[in-house]
């Protein structure tokens, strides 16, 4: 199953964190969304039919763009 870590800047609270696992987290194969407060940290695994060009699009829909993916 993939999966990404990655920051998002303009995350400040926790009502950003929900919007982002809530938004994210309804889309078709997403297994889980993760968002973290203090990090500013997002982790999503998904399987088919997402892709990861639509949780990133997704993500900047809702003005939360992904700016950097973290290895782990």
């Amino acid at each position: 199953m993939p999966s990404k870590t990655f920051t998002v800047p303009k995350i400040h609270c926790g009502h950003c964190t929900h919007t982002i696992e809530m938004e994210v987290g309804d889309l078709p194969g997403v297994k889980s969304v993760k968002a973290d407060q203090d990090s500013r940290q997002v982790t999503v695994e998904w399987d088919s039919p997402a892709t990861w060009e639509q949780i990133e699009k997704t993500l900047v829909e809702i003005n939360y763009p992904p700016a950097q993916l973290i290895q782990i």
